[in-house]
């Protein structure tokens, strides 16, 4: 299972504006959420990086040869997969306006009790 499949979530392949203040909205400020989805698209990038390599790791040999380079086709398949996908920030401001990010603010924790 993929990154994507895995996130359950529809991304638009066209470009779209956002309201900016309606980001601000959820969290109170701007750039609170900005953090927030910066953070997310931190994360999605690694897990999506962790999984090209073990899945390109199977293909990797000691040695190689020019022959060894033309015939790895699934290889070439699966970098043209990753290289379709959209990009993680995408993604998480998509999860963001969606409502499927999780997020606590410590410094406001600490002042409820």
């Amino acid at each position: 299972m993929s990154v994507l499949q895995a996130l359950d979530i529809n991304i638009s392949p066209f470009i779209e504006s956002r309201r900016l203040d309606a980001m601000g909205d959820k969290t109170g400020n701007i750039y609170k959420s900005i953090v927030i989805i910066s953070k997310r698209a931190n994360q999605i990038s690694s897990a999506i990086r962790e999984e090209l390599h073990s899945k390109l790791q199977e293909f990797a040999t000691t040695s190689d040869t020019l022959e060894e380079v033309f015939e790895n086709r699934e290889q070439i398949e699966i970098s043209r997969y990753y290289e379709g996908m959209p990009s993680p920030a995408l993604m998480a401001v998509t999860e963001f306006q969606e409502d499927k990010i999780y997020w606590r603010d410590p410094s406001e924790e600490g002042s409820q009790s």
